[in-house]
């Protein structure tokens, strides 16, 4: 039986981890400079908030572990930012400044996913005994890094306007349920624990 280079570890990996990037960035579309920076949870977890995280931590993993990317220096991970400054979009800091960047980033990681062998070795900094590393390691951790924060992203945006769903064209949800009464029979459900 022939091998399927669809079916190769590192494109199995690069698309699963590109399909997490397309819809945090999807998440992102439509949403004003407000909605986007909302702070909807006790912790102020916002789309915007968490896609520049999400940026900042795949810039490290895929650039500067495997001395990438290394004459770009990041503000908010200076020993004097704001605690959590890579978790909310500043003032002077737009909506489309952060998808830009996060789009320069990707290229930079894309670039070493597609050009390094899955063994290569990399240095965590911050990993302290568990290095060296891979990039398959790498690619795995930030599968599921992002794959965690896509989920905060997926239950903020719901609650900004209701949007809901994996990705564009493929909201991957029932579409025969009446969510307002799916919900309130939850709800009924629920109270009969009290």
């Amino acid at each position: 039986m022939a091998e399927n280079p669809l079916n190769e570890p590192k494109t199995v990996l690069h698309r699963y981890f590109t399909g997490v990037r397309d819809a945090v960035l999807w998440k992102l579309e439509d949403l004003s400079e407000y909605d986007a920076r909302r702070p909807l949870t006790p912790t102020g977890t916002n789309v915007l908030g968490v896609a520049k995280h999400l940026a900042c931590v795949e810039l490290g993993y895929f650039g500067w572990t495997f001395g990438r990317a290394t004459d770009i220096t990041l503000p908010w991970y200076d020993d004097d930012a704001e605690p959590n400054a890579d978790m909310f979009a500043t003032e002077s800091e737009s909506k489309e400044e952060i998808i830009a960047f996060w789009r320069r980033v990707r290229e930079i990681s894309d670039a070493t996913i597609t050009e390094l062998p899955l063994d290569a070795p990399g240095h965590v900094p911050w990993w302290g005994d568990r290095n060296p590393v891979t990039l398959q390691v790498i690619l795995v951790h930030m599968i599921a890094e992002a794959n965690r924060h896509a989920g905060h992203i997926d239950i903020v945006r719901e609650l900004i306007d209701g949007q809901a769903g994996l990705r564009a064209g493929n909201s991957n949800l029932p579409g025969d349920l009446t969510w307002p009464e799916y919900r309130a029979r939850l709800e009924t459900l629920a109270a009969r624990f009290l």
